[in-house]
C-alpha cells in the first residue's frame, strides 16, 4: 500500500483525532497518548510536532489523509547520541507492511539528519506485532526487562530494540 511520510499540518487534526481514538492503539503507547483521543488532543499534538526544526515527527499519509504517526525523539546528557523511535498506525491499515517501511524510511532520515549513532524502540512485551516489524526493519533485540512498565493496571515487560548507524 502506497504511503508517504510528511510533516504534520493543522488540517490533519480531524483525521488524527478520528484514527487515534482507538483503545487498541492507546494500549501499546505511553500514557501521554490519551484515550479517548479528542480533537483538542490532536491540535495540541500537531502544534508540538510542527515545532521541531528539522522535523522529527511525521504523519503517515495515505491518499492525503493522516492515518498514523512516526517520529524520533532526541535526548540530552549521556544519551545525546541516541534517539527513541515511536510510531502508530490506524487500525484499518494494519497488516499491510506500512509500519515496517515507514520505520526504514525514518531510520534513514534520522541517520542522515541528526548526529546520532543509535535509534531504539521500547515495545511492550505483549506487543508481538511491533516486535516483528522492528525486526523486519533491521532492529536487534538488546534487552528484555521484566515487568518495568505499568499500563492499565498490569506490569509489562519492556523490550529494547535498536539499530546502529554502522549496521544501517
Amino acid at each position: 500500500m502506497n504511503f508517504k511520510l510528511r510533516a504534520w499540518q493543522e488540517s490533519d487534526a480531524e483525521s488524527l483525532a478520528h484514527f487515534a481514538n482507538n483503545q487498541k492503539i492507546a494500549n501499546n503507547l505511553t500514557n501521554k497518548f490519551p484515550h479517548p483521543y479528542s480533537l483538542e488532543n490532536a491540535k495540541a499534538f500537531i502544534q508540538m510536532a510542527m515545532s521541531y526544526k528539522p522535523t522529527q515527527i511525521f504523519t503517515i499519509d495515505i491518499d492525503g489523509i493522516a492515518v498514523g504517526g512516526i517520529g524520533v525523539h532526541d535526548h540530552d546528557d549521556v544519551y545525546v547520541k541516541n534517539m527513541e523511535l515511536g510510531y502508530w498506525l490506524a487500525e484499518p491499515y494494519w497488516g499491510n507492511g506500512i509500519i515496517t517501511e515507514a520505520i526504514r524510511q525514518i531510520v534513514s532520515y534520522a541517520f542522515e539528519t541528526f548526529d546520532i549513532t543509535r535509534i531504539y524502540a521500547r515495545p511492550y512485551g505483549p506487543n508481538q506485532a511491533s516486535q516483528r516489524v522492528l525486526e523486519k526493519a533491521g532492529f536487534t533485540l538488546e534487552a528484555r526487562l521484566e515487568k518495568t512498565f505499568f499500563k492499565n493496571g498490569d506490569f509489562l515487560d519492556e523490550l529494547i530494540y535498536a539499530v546502529r548507524r554502522e549496521s544501517h
